[in-house]
């Protein structure tokens, strides 16, 4: 039978891409302050701000799952706020996952906005400062559509990046079966099974779906490359 009609393949498919969904839109949300503060700030909070929002990129995921695993459960502050609340610990949950998923991919969120804020220089800010545009008008009318590239390809990596989680998401979620269970920590566990037939067609799916996401890059980058003057 082909694995991909498998239930719990499906099931693994259909929470991955729910995971990077909210993941990417919550990332476009929290990214966008951040990434003009910094692309704008003189600020000397400017340095070690950037430096915590980079650090995913070097830590390893076990690490960063780790201590999110600590600071979810019953005894760490999150859990214990979460608990307070009354919405119990979040550690081995959908929503743990999210969380983990939203730390770990915000440098591929934050990066490409920050860069094409940068980008765009002060000009254009300060034209609509002199036409008496409100910073916020200006923000949304002005800077926002100009830095549309930067949005595009922060969407892109940080989707393509969460399909991609194996260490943060087997740490925070383990991979319980339609709760935590996404593709990587499916490959995983065929692997562990020894079923090598259906681990070959999830991470040849993977390879597939990195390979369209990178060209789609390379394709978008060569097409702002000429249209900017």
């Amino acid at each position: 039978m082909n694995p991909l009609l498998d239930v719990d393949t499906r099931n693994a498919i259909t929470l991955t891409l729910q995971l990077a969904s909210l993941t990417t839109l919550l990332l476009l949300l929290v990214a966008t302050p951040i990434a003009w503060w910094l692309a704008r700030s003189a600020s000397w909070w400017r340095g070690p701000v950037g430096a915590i929002v980079t650090l995913p990129l070097v830590l390893p995921p076990t690490v960063l799952g780790f201590y999110l695993l600590v600071a979810l459960g019953p005894q760490g502050p999150l859990g214990q706020l979460t608990q307070a609340l009354g919405w119990g610990t979040l550690s081995f949950t959908f929503y743990g996952l999210l969380i983990g998923s939203v730390i770990y991919s915000l440098p591929f969120a934050v990066q490409p906005i920050q860069h094409a804020f940068e980008a765009m220089g002060d000009r254009p800010m300060e034209v609509a400062a002199t036409l008496r545009a409100k910073p916020l008008d200006a923000f949304f009318t002005v800077a926002l559509p100009l830095a549309r590239p930067g949005f595009i390809t922060a969407a892109i990596l940080s989707f393509a990046h969460t399909v991609g989680e194996f260490g943060v998401v087997l740490m925070i979620g383990g991979n319980i079966p339609g709760k935590t269970r996404v593709v990587s920590t499916q490959i995983y566990g065929h692997v562990e099974a020894m079923e090598y037939t259906q681990a070959h067609w999830l991470a040849g799916g993977m390879l597939v779906f990195s390979f369209v996401v990178l060209l789609g890059l390379n394709l978008l980058n060569r097409k702002t490359t000429r249209v900017m003057p």
